[in-house]
């Protein structure tokens, strides 16, 4: 595995590849990778000819007081587990020249970026399109793979694609879970023994709500409620609800019944560990 740290050394290999009728395709992460992140790696491998993954960790979407200097690193142990999962390229760009003096440059993604996620973090999601359009530029991937689990990411993306005529196709990969349901999540690590048990009230929520709309239910109200009381089961302090929402899946737009594919958007502190989970009902 091949890996380039220069903008424009992966810029000029990219173009080569180009040239010469490569089809590429790009995972972007953020790096201190779980089998989340390999699942999408194995899932796009035989897609393409070329598989580049980049591990950014990107201050541009981290807000005033959350985890930029505390989220978790290992690129040594990174690099062996995309060598193993047969990763081509990694990109290990440098935020001093992603970000250079005088950078004054954005792009933003209006509508489906302002509720769920981006009432509590209002800059996140254009730090987000900002660095994947980057990335966008510098690999010239012509496809690119992002999971499910931050699904909102996905939609903006998917809208920044088509509403910019880029030339990449965005595919989504289903959340990969632990054995008892939890989602993975690079933010799992900073979870106690304890703080963990309590995580699994997410996928269990989750699992109720479904449960609900297979029976018939369809009041928003309703699945909400039962939502919530598992989420914030005998008042746990350690326990706090950024969000439980319905949601339309492809704008956004909030749902009081389920009357097709309905996005059941969660967040949750467990801790000072902000968590999110979702599934389609």
């Amino acid at each position: 595995m091949r890996i380039i740290e220069k903008l424009d050394e992966m810029q000029q290999q990219a173009e080569s590849w180009r040239r010469q009728g490569k089809h590429v395709a790009l995972v972007p992460t953020m790096g201190y990778l779980h089998q989340g992140h390999l699942a999408l790696m194995k899932f796009v491998r035989p897609r393409a000819d070329l598989v580049v993954a980049s591990i950014f960790v990107n201050p541009t979407q981290f807000g005033p007081g959350e985890d930029l200097d505390k989220y978790p690193r290992d690129t040594s142990r990174d690099v062996k587990l995309l060598g193993d999962v047969g990763v081509d390229v990694l990109f290990i760009p440098h935020a001093e020249e992603m970000y250079p003096d005088q950078f004054q440059t954005y792009v933003e993604v209006k509508k489906v970026t302002q509720p769920l996620c981006g009432i509590s973090r209002p800059t996140h999601f254009r730090g987000v399109t900002t660095v994947v359009s980057k990335l966008f530029h510098l690999v010239k991937p012509h496809t690119a793979i992002f999971g499910e689990k931050d699904f909102q990411q996905l939609v903006t993306i998917r809208r920044m694609v088509k509403d910019l005529n880029m030339d990449v196709e965005i595919m989504g990969h289903p959340i990969v879970r632990e054995d008892d349901g939890l989602a993975l999540s690079s933010r799992n690590v900073y979870l106690t023994t304890e703080q963990r048990r309590k995580a699994l009230r997410l996928s269990q929520s989750l699992d109720a709500a479904e449960d609900l709309v297979k029976k018939g239910e369809r009041s928003g109200n309703v699945i909400l409620q039962r939502v919530r009381e598992i989420l914030a089961e005998d008042q746990d302090e350690d326990v706090r609800i950024d969000y439980a929402e319905l949601r339309q899946p492809e704008t956004l737009e909030q749902v009081d019944h389920v009357e097709g594919p309905t996005l059941l958007a969660l967040a949750v502190f467990i801790g000072s560990t902000r968590l999110i989970d979702n599934r389609v009902l």
